[in-house]
């Protein structure tokens, strides 16, 4: 049975012979380890071309920006995973990584589209914020349960867009939308991180389609740092007994 596209039998990422490895059409021990650091590596494979020194520091930014935010579902997960299963290092950090999706983790991706969706349309965000409270969608990139005052990472992300000079169509989308949002939704809200760091990356030319690898490489490194603590410092079964504890039973008693 022939499923989906098969007429491109091919990759460009890597190949090897009995002497040698070559990624990306560079020799890994003879030009990458021990040459490249991992953030140029990390683009080097997504996208076929070693970054330059801002494509690099804003990458280099951006993993750092969304890694670490303390017990976050993600890192729940993890943990209760391994406090379970200690066996299963992987499946714990597989567990973690799930959960990267259109509210938590992974919503840098959602907002990439949103932005490239106003940037398609002129800059002009009105008509598709309008369409969006129509139907009660949330904005992508705004927004914060604890930085409602403004998201220090975003902040921070968007100033150093501006001092470096890279601040472009995708950068200018998010400022159009979060100074449209009082007409259009009827009320101001923050840029989060999941705003930035697509209005960023995409700005720096980061590929759409690979955005949210951001969240899970850099998540990733979060995840084991977590599951290291967690086999030294076991907090899974208290994180566990504690939603016990937190909710009711409402069904029917047999």
């Amino acid at each position: 049975m022939r499923i989906g596209k098969q007429d491109a039998p091919f990759t460009a990422i890597c190949t090897s012979d009995a002497a040698s490895i070559r990624v990306r059409g560079l020799d890994l021990c003879g030009e990458i380890i021990g040459k490249m650091d991992f953030t140029s590596y990390f683009w080097l494979l997504v996208t076929g071309t070693a970054p330059t020194p801002t494509q690099k520091f804003f990458a280099d930014a951006v993993l750092a920006a969304i890694a670490e935010h303390g017990l976050v579902p993600s890192v729940v997960a993890t943990r209760m995973t391994y406090a379970a299963a200690p066996e299963a290092f992987h499946g714990a950090v597989a567990a973690g990584l799930l959960g990267c999706g259109s509210v938590v983790l992974g919503s840098a991706e959602v907002a990439g589209r949103f932005l490239a969706e106003v940037v398609a349309a002129g800059g002009d965000p009105a008509p598709l914020l309008i369409e969006r409270k129509a139907r009660r969608a949330p904005v992508p990139g705004f927004g914060h349960p604890q930085h409602s005052g403004g998201d220090p990472r975003a902040n921070l992300l968007l100033a150093l867009a501006d001092e470096h000079g890279v601040s472009g169509a995708h950068v200018g989308a998010l400022r159009a939308i979060g100074a449209a949002l009082p007409a259009t939704i009827g009320r101001a809200l923050p840029v989060n991180v999941n705003g930035a760091i697509p209005a960023v990356m995409l700005d720096v030319g980061f590929p759409l389609a690979a955005l949210k690898g951001i969240s899970l490489l850099a998540r990733t490194a979060s995840l084991i740092a977590h599951l290291q603590e967690e086999s030294e410092r076991p907090i899974g079964f208290i994180m566990s007994g504690a939603a016990a504890a937190a909710i009711g039973f409402d069904g029917k008693n047999a």
